[in-house]
């Protein structure tokens, strides 16, 4: 039965369902297809726009390993790893600091039984351990990496009402065609200075699923020492607003239609990331637009090598890619970067103009 019948089929006997399940339900869905990045899926994250964004992260995390005192032995752990390419460019730059890759035992977080075998092709040659959960990999000091993955753990939406903040919920109609509704009014912590400004109508979204990622990882790393590097688009500072889209085929879709068959995902709060890392006791660095941090990370350095010696076409092709990443009107300002870490951590690469919180 297609996900469409399924989720009717439950709405029907149960009635509406949270826009959390209904999330969760379509991203199962979605992944286990195993075909939506690149050129021929339905988007492409920046690992796949160009070879430099996986190797500045993997430099990010031979420096960070570096500053956590070289440990002979730590895991490496990339929540989301797609089709494996980050990983494969990562350590392909790492290699070059000495001891880096002999301590590295590689951790990759990821369900879909169709990607892993990608990631397993991606890095053939590599010893790699997957797992379906971050809980499931060995405690220990870890370097953890999760690009374009936050995005789509599931989010709660809530609609400011003249009776209050009432939950939003997916529901169908009498055509069988899903649709927005009402659910019922419960206490919701929202800002007092959000919640007052609000206009009647306003979208407010919280993600538990976020949240209780990161303070599990946040309390793993105060414990056993580490890092943890966000890189992901959204706002920096906790807001109102509907942020659910849909992309299918490289467009943007309706969220509410072909659930299973189209990449679905909301806006990270980082405000909310950062907070929930502070109050388990990690360090907090950014978040920073992703186009500086790549930038004082040497991006633009590294493209010029790639660059140097190709004929014009290539060049030009190395040089977009980059600019890509890193302009304002690309994913520079969109796309965020933030780090947590364990508190003895003085300093983090990239984060240089931002102060430690």
């Amino acid at each position: 039965m297609r996900l469409a019948e399924t989720l009717k089929e439950r709405i029907r006997r149960a009635g509406p369902i949270s826009v959390a399940d209904y999330m969760e339900a379509c991203a199962n869905a979605y992944y286990a297809k195993g075909d939506a990045f690149g050129a021929g899926g339905d988007f492409i994250t920046a690992p796949e726009i160009s070879q430099t964004f996986g190797e500045i992260v993997g430099l990010w995390c031979a420096v960070t390993w570096q500053a956590l005192g070289s440990p002979k032995a730590f895991r490496l752990i990339e929540c989301g790893p797609g089709r494996g390419t980050l990983m494969a460019d990562a350590l392909r730059a790492a290699a070059r600091v000495p001891g880096f890759k002999d301590a590295a035992r590689i951790h990759l977080v990821e369900r879909s039984a169709k990607l892993r075998e990608k990631q397993r092709e991606a890095l053939k040659g590599e010893v790699v351990s997957w797992h379906d959960d971050i809980d499931d990999v060995p405690l220990g000091v870890a370097i953890v990496v999760a690009n374009e993955f936050l995005d789509a753990l599931p989010i709660r939406q809530w609609e400011k009402t003249g009776r209050g903040w009432i939950e939003r919920a997916v529901d169908v109609n009498a055509s069988g065609a899903f649709r927005f509704t009402r659910g019922a009014a419960r206490d919701l912590d929202i800002p007092l200075a959000i919640s007052a400004d609000a206009k009647e109508g306003a979208i407010f979204e919280t993600s538990p699923a976020v949240i209780g990622w990161t303070r599990a990882l946040a309390n793993r790393l105060v414990e056993h020492g580490g890092a943890a590097l966000v890189i992901d688009y959204g706002h920096t500072a906790t807001a109102v607003g509907d942020t659910l889209q849909a992309v299918k085929a490289h467009r943007y879709h309706s969220a509410l239609e072909d659930p299973g068959e189209a990449d679905l995902t909301a806006h990270v709060d980082f405000e909310a990331v950062g907070t929930a890392a502070r109050e388990m006791g990690a360090k907090v660095f950014g978040p920073v637009p992703q186009g500086g941090w790549l930038a004082r990370l040497g991006i633009t350095v590294r493209a010029a090598q790639l660059a140097a010696g190709k004929d014009e076409l290539k060049a030009k092709e190395i040089e977009g890619a980059v600019r890509r990443l890193v302009a304002p009107d690309g994913m520079g300002l969109l796309f965020k970067v933030l780090a947590f870490t364990h508190p003895a951590l003085e300093a983090c690469e990239g984060f240089e103009q931002d102060a430690a919180r």
